[in-house]
């Protein structure tokens, strides 16, 4: 009688394998209240060195860190009409508090606009306060009525940054640069997936904002998933909030301003891009475990995985070692593939005998015998081919399941058929989008015909991605 996999098959059932890889690589549960989530310690060092690699490009645009409250006044939110109007479905309204009614409801946070906008129109006086570039790491809530893990969580967390600049333009070119320069140099560089960069449609456009870009990344399974957006705010909040400064020709204007953020969603992006019918792949620069050393059995080889270990990462590898030799091999093993580890050095009585260990990859699979006093100086090459290698994987399926179309017929077809479709915006416009919607269909973004992000919604070439979406 054939094993019964240890995860539902991708083919099978995409989504049962997705639940099933989050449960059996142990990266979260399900929280007590409805779309909740707890994220386990696994799940958890992939958040921390996500946010390592965004925290430093985030700083490196120049923008500082700081903490604005959880609870928010309901009156904020009304004061810019379009972005009330967007998140209302989504609030969470506390109405009690320390046993009594509170004069005024509070909001917890879906995102932090108006309160710091509020705190902004109190810093910012003159032209010398600007730009002003703030960032926080924070949770958020927004109810959510279809909840899955990482993807759709009622509360998740996230990096939101916020920004006033003295000129549109400013505004503009900063928004444009967090855009290409902090998040799709880190999904594509270090996440190994190739986003595609774009302008939202207005339908789609980020509640308040006047445009957003986003990064569309294409799930295994062929749905898009939107990683990450960067809004130009123009001065629909600077309006609502007084969010003015004295100019250099000592007249009162009113700042431009962007608002950015990318979540835990990017760990759901990450599972269903890279993983397989094993479990998760994890790309080596992002791992918080690159290197698992394993001890197969006996106390000899538990010295000496613990040898190799410390000699690993003295050479700036990220290490674990597995001395569990009460716990069978196999299933340990096992485990670890299921976490998606890049690489395990495998060591047993025979090994130590011949001075080898046994090298297991799992992103290209396979296994080798490789000489312990090679390792240090082997294995950070084999983890960049392996880095590069999900990138290609991912590039390469996005071109081999996009079509190009002419018509909207053919763009629903493409997507439900579970790839994505290329249609030029001219074509489709805002009346096509609303029949596409019907289909639970949308256009992921607008793109130029070369692949770059539009400076209009109307630009001559614009073209629309069309994707079925999480």
């Amino acid at each position: 009688m054939a094993k019964a996999p240890v995860l539902t098959p991708q083919a099978e059932d995409f989504p049962r394998w997705y639940q099933d890889l989050i449960n059996k690589a142990e990266l979260a549960d399900n929280g007590p209240v409805r779309g909740t989530m707890v994220i386990r310690p696994y799940g958890y060092g992939l958040w921390e060195r996500m946010q390592q690699e965004m925290d430093a490009r985030i700083k490196d645009a120049g923008a500082q860190n700081a903490y604005f409250p959880l609870f928010i006044p309901q009156s904020y939110l009304t004061r810019e009409a379009e972005h009330v109007e967007g998140f209302a479905p989504e609030l969470a309204v506390v109405t009690h508090g320390g046993g009594k009614e509170l004069d005024e409801p509070v909001v917890v946070r879906p995102t932090s606009e108006t309160i710091i906008n509020d705190y902004f129109s109190k810093w910012i006086q003159s032209y010398r306060d600007l730009p002003l570039l703030i960032n926080q790491w924070a949770n958020v809530v927004r109810w959510e009525m279809r909840p899955r893990v990482f993807l759709r969580t009622t509360e998740f967390l996230w990096q939101e940054g916020h920004t006033a600049h003295a000129t549109y333009e400013d505004a503009r070119d900063y928004a444009a640069y967090i855009h290409r320069d902090v998040y799709a140099d880190f999904m594509v560089n270090v996440l190994g997936i190739d986003v595609v960069l774009g302008r939202k449609t207005p339908r789609e456009r980020f509640a308040g904002a006047i445009n957003t870009l986003t990064l569309e990344g294409m799930m295994g399974d062929g749905k898009a998933l939107q990683m990450g957006t960067s809004h130009e705010l123009g001065t629909n909040f600077s309006k609502a909030f007084n969010t003015t400064y004295l100019s250099k020709d000592g007249k009162q204007e009113l700042a431009w301003q962007t608002s950015w953020g990318s979540s835990t969603r990017m760990v759901g992006g990450l599972i269903m891009s890279h993983g397989d019918d094993n479990g998760l792949r994890v790309p080596p620069r992002l791992a918080a475990v690159q290197v698992v050393v394993m001890a197969i059995k006996g106390d000899e080889a538990v010295a000496k995985v613990r040898e190799i270990g410390d000699r690993l990462k003295a050479a700036g590898l990220r290490v674990q070692v597995d001395d569990r030799t009460d716990t069978p091999f196999g299933r340990r093993a096992v485990d670890w593939e299921l976490k998606g580890v890049p690489v395990r050095i495998e060591i047993g009585p025979r090994d130590l005998e011949a001075g080898t260990a046994m090298l297991a990859r799992r992103i290209p699979g396979g296994k080798e015998p490789v000489r312990l006093d090679v390792l240090a100086e082997l294995l950070p090459a084999l983890l960049e081919e392996d880095q590069a290698q999900l990138l290609r994987e991912s590039r390469e399926r996005r071109e081999s399941r996009t079509t190009e179309v002419s018509t909207i017929e053919e763009a629903a077809e493409a997507a439900v058929a579970g790839g994505w479709a290329r249609i030029p915006w001219s074509t489709l416009g805002q009346d096509g989008e609303a029949k596409l919607a019907e289909q639970a269909v949308s256009v992921r973004c607008l793109v130029a015909e070369d692949g770059s992000v539009p400076e209009a919604d109307d630009a001559p070439g614009t073209v629309a991605i069309v994707a079925r979406a999480y």
